[in-house]
């Protein structure tokens, strides 16, 4: 059923309900004859689901901050929250088919069902249904690093270029071999993130001691790997601010 909410309770029953169960809200109100044709579809299509995917409804009549928060100027408007932020929205009585898939839209794929799982037999599995998830990628590598398969690893993600922590883990890879940053990596093995960027910078230092001794484009793979090892982490943690700061000072 339903949950009727307010600007009191918004930020509760949708914003913060999203973060674990996507919710579908549909502003309303009750002169308006497209919105009570638009509500049967939308309350099966949540029934259906089984508490997957659930509805809110919002009267704009008695919640105008809300209507003008959200940028509503036509109801029906439906929109679909997810971690707290809107990811998808139509307005108008559209056919029960397009609420059906809709609704669809907002439930976790295959793929995220066994990335959720995390083993490496369901990883592979994801990768090869959604190969250009560079998460999924991500996840993988690092279930074959956890076993000493490091080749297997810098397969996982030699497809995702463009991924700072698919970048990452292969420059590990690719520093280990080199015989860089072995004790830094054993440490982020261990959990201790910031032990890990530490010996990493310590690296850096010693390979422009070394100078031409140091193995080549070890300067850049540390780099891949510093950064790599960030952007796996909360963007908004200080010590991150600070670490990508000694990392610009170090680079030079």
């Amino acid at each position: 059923m339903a949950l009727d909410v307010t600007e009191a309770t918004f930020d509760r029953d949708v914003i913060e309900l999203s973060r674990q169960t996507p919710v579908v809200v549909d502003f309303w109100a009750e002169w308006c004859g497209p919105c009570r044709q638009l509500s049967p579809a939308l309350e099966a299509a949540e029934a259906s689901r089984g508490g997957r995917v659930l509805l809110a409804k919002v009267d704009v009549d008695s919640n105008q901050a809300l209507s003008a928060r959200f940028g509503v100027q036509g109801i029906p408007a439906v929109k679909a929250f997810r971690d707290g932020e809107v990811v998808d929205e139509f307005v108008g009585a559209v056919p029960p088919a397009k609420v059906e898939s809709f609704f669809d839209s907002l439930l976790p794929s295959q793929a995220d069902e066994l990335l959720a799982k995390g083993d490496e037999l369901s990883l592979r599995e994801a990768a090869r249904l959604e190969p250009r998830r560079a998460d999924i990628a991500v996840a993988l590598a690092n279930a074959r690093l956890a076993r000493g398969a490091d080749d297997d690893a810098l397969a996982a993600v030699e497809d995702h270029p463009d991924d700072f922590a698919a970048q990452g883990i292969a420059a590990r890879v690719k520093l280990v071999q080199a015989g860089v940053g072995a004790d830094a990596f054993a440490a982020l093995d261990r959990g201790d993130r910031d032990a890990a960027l530490d010996g990493l910078l310590d690296a850096l230092a010693g390979l422009d001691a070394n100078g031409a001794a140091a193995p080549a484009g070890a300067r850049d793979l540390l780099r891949q790997a510093f950064v790599g090892i960030l952007s796996e982490g909360d963007q908004g943690d200080p010590r991150a601010r600070d670490y990508r700061r000694r990392l610009s000072a170090a680079l030079g």
